[in-house]
């Protein structure tokens, strides 16, 4: 017996570049996608939840990260079936969805969806490999008047969950144009779509990181390749200098009003005729929006909006917070992209074998939740349940009754169920969970038909700050009739408000 090993414990431990989320970080996240979504109910966009797993087959292989295994989803085989993975994204899933009810749902269809994705890329600091995400998409409709409503729609969600006019920019360009550009530059053949792809994909891939490399990174991995900062060298699409530069002249392209950068990407294009098609596309959405109040203040012609999936055909767009925060070292820089989107008509092509148009959008929830709580519009500590302590072990009854009183009045409230025998630790609890209020009845106060509330919240602040003054005014403790538990409770806590 001596010799049998002892069986080993699991370590309570988080996989890597997964984590987990608690109370006001849950409840910040669910208010700010109801707000979102409420935006989408106005716009006439209904709810849409798939399953988490898709056949790998359906999803596709769109993911930027393609060094990855499994090219960056996490998949498995079913016993002699298909292989079976996480969905990467909630688009893939809406093609999928799209075409298997396409006889049922309305055309177009316009549906937003809200929830988590799982990505096997390589974690990092503030990357992980389940994230949420918020998506909005038109389905069956190829005006670009379904771009620009996405587009004003993404504006006023920002708004409405507290990232005001200045603090942002919505930034739209065409990914017609950037093929009309790489068309001229050579790595585009419009009688062979699939020539040149590899190398189409780098080139994307690369101006779409464009903020975080640099110029300088950005020729390197249009050229032979980039060695980063740790050694790693990624390969490149092997454009020669003269290629590269004309895909460099279309990442600066913006000029300082919309009609001059267009007039710049018409220079751009040249010849091109899908090019020339992507930027009249371009200047409809900004006619189309100007007539709706949406200036470039708000949404914006900008060539530098890429985006890395390969599955967009037309139109892209990038919500940007314009603001500034500092980084862990200390350094101002500009908040970055929240969300982004734009027209993928292939997508659903995929399954019907028909066109089918498609445009949207996603928001990057905790990305969205940072910037919210760098602006003090969430990130306090939320307020905790109403705590109902217990003296007595034989009034459990009481004490729920007490409970039960105050839910219904909707004031939020919990009975103390952990070993009543020592106060202070109910206290302690109390204070772990943020709680305003505690409600106390022992005996006495149960023979006189009273209870005693005692207030937490101004507790706290005695012990750290409040005057002598406001301590009189307004005593730590009272003791209340019974019968005025609801009433004196609630004063409590909008005095704690106030």
């Amino acid at each position: 017996m001596s010799g049998e090993k002892k069986e080993r414990r699991p370590r309570a431990e988080t996989p890597k570049g997964f984590r987990d989320y608690f109370g006001a970080e849950v409840t910040e996240r669910k208010e700010m996608l109801d707000r979102i979504a409420a935006v989408y109910h106005r716009y006439g966009f209904d709810p849409l939840e798939t399953s988490a797993v898709e056949t790998v087959e359906a999803l596709g292989k769109f993911l930027p990260d393609v060094d990855r295994p499994n090219e960056g989803v996490f998949a498995w085989q079913e016993e002699e079936a298909d292989w079976l993975a996480l969905r990467y994204d909630l688009t893939a899933p809406l093609a999928r969805v799209a075409a298997q009810y396409r006889n049922d749902l309305p055309t177009p269809y316009r549906r937003y969806a809200m929830g988590p994705v799982w990505r096997n890329e390589k974690p990092g600091p503030g990357r992980f490999r389940q994230f949420y995400q918020c998506d909005a998409d038109t389905v069956g409709s190829a005006s670009v008047a379904a771009d620009a409503e996405i587009c004003a729609m993404l504006a006023d969600a920002l708004e409405e969950v507290g990232i005001p006019r200045g603090d942002y920019v919505v930034k739209v360009n065409n990914r017609k144009v950037l093929n009309g550009v790489m068309e001229v530059a050579g790595v585009l053949d419009p009688s062979d779509p699939e020539k040149f792809a590899h190398e189409r994909g780098i080139v994307l891939r690369a101006i779409d990181k464009i903020d975080r490399l640099g110029p300088e990174g950005v020729r390197a991995l249009l050229g032979d390749g980039r060695k980063d900062e740790s050694g790693d060298f990624t390969k490149g699409a092997g454009l020669s200098g003269e290629q590269t530069e004309v895909v460099m002249g279309f990442t600066t392209a913006r000029r300082d009003t919309g009609a001059e950068t267009v007039a710049r990407l018409h220079e751009l294009v040249g010849a091109s005729t899908l090019g020339a098609e992507g930027v009249q596309e371009l200047e409809t959405i900004a006619y189309l929006l100007a007539a709706q109040g949406y200036g470039p203040d708000r949404i914006a012609i900008d060539p530098g909006v890429v985006r890395g999936l390969g599955y967009y055909t037309g139109p892209v767009f990038e919500a940007e917070l314009t603001f500034e925060i500092l980084d862990e070292k200390g350094r101002k820089r500009q908040f970055g992209s929240v969300a982004g989107g734009g027209r993928y008509d292939d997508l659903v092509k995929r399954f019907t074998g028909q066109a089918v148009p498609a445009t949207g959008v996603s928001i990057g929830v905790d990305r969205l939740l940072a910037a919210l709580r760098a602006k003090g519009r969430a990130g306090g500590d939320a307020a905790g349940p109403v705590i109902v302590t217990v003296m007595d072990r034989d009034r459990m009854a009481d004490y729920q009754a007490m409970a039960g009183e105050l839910r219904r009045a909707g004031i939020r409230a919990e009975v103390y169920l952990g070993n009543p025998k020592n106060f202070g630790n109910q206290l302690k609890y109390a204070d772990k969970r943020q709680s305003p209020v505690a409600v106390i009845q022992g005996g006495d106060e149960a023979a006189k038909g009273t209870v005693i509330l005692k207030d937490l919240i101004l507790g706290a602040q005695i012990a750290q700050n409040a005057t002598l003054e406001e301590w009189k005014n307004r005593p730590a403790q009272v003791e209340v009739q019974r019968a005025d538990l609801v009433a004196a409770v609630r004063r409590m806590l909008d005095g704690s408000n106030g």
